[in-house]
């Protein structure tokens, strides 16, 4: 997979560039998981995120609003205590600074787009 370069703030984007998130999600889940950026400019970071049971979800709270896309499977998004299901389709704001985890999964895989401050 070709890694898609940071583009500093002064740096223009092209008018559209396309983003390989199903090849990311496939390389992701072949290596037991882990999480890809795919696109990165001011103000915006877009990402593919895979979980494989057994390994945790160890993510710590983020500075910035993030949401969350499932691509694949299902499970449990625990914010601040309040456990939310998910499935394919279904997709969650996570404000900044939310303590928050996936669980209950056997794999499960998201688009993640962070709002960059």
């Amino acid at each position: 997979m070709t890694a898609v370069p940071d583009r500093g703030a002064g740096s223009p984007l092209p008018p559209a560039h396309p983003f390989d998130i199903e090849g990311a999600r496939k390389l992701l889940a072949e290596a037991g998981g882990g999480y890809q950026i795919m696109h990165s400019s001011p103000g915006l970071e877009l990402g593919v995120y895979v979980l494989v049971a057994p390994e945790p979800d160890r993510q710590q709270p983020h500075e910035d609003d993030e949401v969350y896309v499932v691509l694949q499977g299902r499970g449990v998004l625990e914010v601040e205590g309040k456990a939310v299901e998910l499935q394919e389709g279904h997709a969650v704001f996570v404000p900044a600074g939310a303590d928050h985890r996936f669980t209950a999964y056997e794999q499960m895989s998201v688009l993640v787009i962070f709002e960059r401050r």
